[in-house]
C-alpha cells in the first residue's frame, strides 16, 4: 500500500469517510474540527475568553489523543481500502469467476455473496453477480445492482464493464419482453388465404 493512503489517517474519521464512504465517521471528523477550531479561537483571536492553562490543556490532551487515534486508524487502513487482501478466509472470486463460465449459476452466486460479505463493494463481483442474475432471469435485481454498481466511485475504472453488462441486460429485458408479448395475428394472410 501506498504511503500517500495514510495521509487520510491524520484527520480522525477521514479514513472512514474517505475510502469506505462511512457516514458514520462524519460525527468524529466534525468534533475534530469544532475542536481545532475552538483552540485556535481560544488560543489566538480571543486569548482571555478562556483560561490558558485550559487551552493548554486542550491542545496536549488533543494532541495525544490525536496521536494514538492516528496509529489505530493507520493499523485498520489496509482492512479498509482492500479488504480482501487481508482476509482470513479464503478468496473465493476466482472459484466463482469458473462457476460462472461454466453455466453453475447457482454455486457462482453462492460465491459471489461469500466474496461480498468480505468487500461488497467489490465492482467485479458485483458484475459478475449482475450477470448470474440476467442468466437466471431475475433481471429487476440486475438492473438495481448495475445501477448500485453505477453510483460507486470505485468503479469509475470499470465504466466500459459497467456499460457492456448494461447492453446485455438491454437485450435479456428486450428478448424477455418479446417472449412475454404473444406475437399479433398477421391479418393479411388471413385475407389472401380466404381468397
Amino acid at each position: 500500500m501506498e504511503l500517500k493512503h495514510y495521509a487520510t489517517c491524520i484527520w480522525p474519521g477521514l479514513a472512514e469517510l474517505w475510502w469506505r464512504g462511512r457516514l458514520s465517521a462524519l460525527p468524529a471528523a466534525i468534533a475534530f474540527t469544532l475542536v481545532v477550531n475552538l483552540i485556535l479561537v481560544a488560543r489566538y483571536i480571543y486569548p482571555g475568553w478562556i483560561h490558558a492553562g485550559l487551552v493548554s490543556l486542550t491542545f496536549w490532551g488533543g494532541l495525544i489523543a490525536l496521536f494514538f487515534y492516528i496509529i489505530r486508524t493507520a493499523r485498520e487502513l489496509p482492512a479498509l481500502i482492500n479488504p480482501r487482501d487481508i482476509s482470513e478466509r479464503p478468496d473465493q472470486f476466482p472459484d466463482a469467476r469458473m462457476a460462472y463460465l461454466s453455466g453453475k449459476w447457482e454455486e457462482a452466486e453462492g460465491l459471489l455473496t461469500d466474496v461480498l460479505a468480505i468487500e461488497p463493494r467489490d465492482p467485479p463481483a458485483l458484475l459478475l453477480l449482475t450477470g448470474v442474475y440476467r442468466h437466471t432471469g431475475r433481471l429487476e435485481a440486475a438492473q438495481l445492482l448495475l445501477r448500485e454498481i453505477s453510483r460507486l466511485e470505485i468503479a469509475d475504472d470499470w465504466s466500459l464493464e459497467i456499460e457492456t453488462e448494461s447492453e446485455r441486460w438491454k437485450r435479456a429485458a428486450a428478448a424477455k419482453e418479446s417472449q412475454d408479448d404473444p406475437e399479433p395475428e398477421n391479418h393479411v394472410s388471413d385475407r389472401t388465404d380466404a381468397a
